[in-house]
């Protein structure tokens, strides 16, 4: 489910191994190109698509008989979507999702979604790990991580997907792999600026590094694993996000600092970066779920991300209050235990 860069992507790793996949696209002109063509008229079109891979805009056609289904939808439009096709979803049929962040509207993260649409009488997992879609065509080494509270569902998708150039493991922990898959985002929208304002090495390099501690710091209010944050779906991905020139969160954050405003670079592209919604989103799940005096001296850069997002301050201004914030010792965790 899904038409966009990454289902294209997923698509290419189970067609490679000769797997039938049927894509749920919602233009016909797509499907026709799609089937036809087995290129995309706008996403990645000069690759060529295995042909095992079909396109369909029918959910019916697309669903009835699926033996797994992933969700590659945008986390923003994906309740809508889902409530959309949910007649058209098999009881049991399992669910790999793929999209990352967190809903504006109930701060919830795909696991809550899903459930809240297609309840609790099915499994779900969740894929996550540093893995741009064009690469991932392009047959290069990918390594990304399958979760689920189900392992032996995480295990089935992993041997279903990988490969030897896609390798995938497993967890447990899907809350780690969510609050990775989210907040990386918002992490390079940071790095981007960072860059777009013409700051050196040592400015980017200490800016990501803060800003998976402050990952690090969320992920233990919601009882994360520390080892699935310091992995492939937390400071990998995270990495890849902030360093590699495909990434669009890192694109849209050096636009932004270069001086482009938000307006400007939204009516410039159709590419979705998830971490301008996730970033004001994941500012008000702090507020509700974290206890505590001043949090945006524990979560400066998510904080400062946010407030640029919503113009009360420049690029300029998040890094002059960055530097200029009291100092402390480098982690709370040694200051309180």
């Amino acid at each position: 489910m899904g038409g966009g860069n990454f289902g294209l992507a997923l698509s290419t790793v189970l067609g490679r191994k000769g797997i039938p996949v049927t894509l749920l696209v919602r233009s016909t002109e797509v499907a026709n190109t799609l089937n036809t063509e087995h290129t995309h008229p706008r996403y990645m079109s000069d690759i060529n698509l295995p042909n095992s891979i079909r396109a369909t805009t029918d959910p019916s056609a697309a669903l009835a008989d699926a033996t797994y289904i992933i969700h590659a939808v945008p986390v923003q439009f994906s309740r809508a979507f889902l409530e959309s096709v949910k007649e058209f979803i098999p009881p049991g049929t399992p669910i790999l999702s793929a999209s990352k962040g967190i809903e504006t509207t109930s701060l919830g993260f795909m696991a809550d979604i899903l459930r809240d649409v297609l309840g609790e009488e099915r499994g779900y997992a969740f894929l996550s790990g540093p893995s741009f879609a064009r690469e991932i065509c392009e047959g290069v080494a990918t390594a990304v991580v399958i979760a689920s509270s189900d392992l032996l569902l995480a295990d089935d998708l992993a041997s279903l997907m990988s490969d030897d150039n896609f390798r995938v493991f497993t967890s447990k922990d899907v809350i780690g792999v969510e609050i990775g898959g989210a907040v990386k985002n918002v992490i390079a929208l940071a790095a981007g600026m960072c860059e777009g304002l013409g700051l050196g090495t040592n400015a980017m390099s200490g800016l990501v590094t803060r800003g998976c501690a402050e990952m690090r710091r969320l992920g233990s209010v919601f009882d994360a694993k520390p080892s699935t944050i310091a992995g492939l779906s937390g400071v990998g991905d995270t990495f890849g996000t902030c360093f590699g020139p495909l990434s669009r969160n890192r694109r849209f954050g050096y636009r932004l600092g270069e001086g482009e405003t938000m307006s400007q670079i939204l009516s410039s592209t159709t590419e979705v970066a998830e971490g301008v919604d996730t970033s004001i989103a994941l500012v008000k799940m702090i507020k509700k779920k974290c206890k505590g005096y001043r949090l945006d001296l524990k979560y400066p850069i998510l904080f400062g991300v946010a407030a640029i997002l919503e113009g009360k301050q420049t690029p300029e201004d998040g890094l002059r209050g960055l530097m200029n914030m009291p100092m402390r010792m480098e982690s709370f965790e040694e200051l309180y235990g």
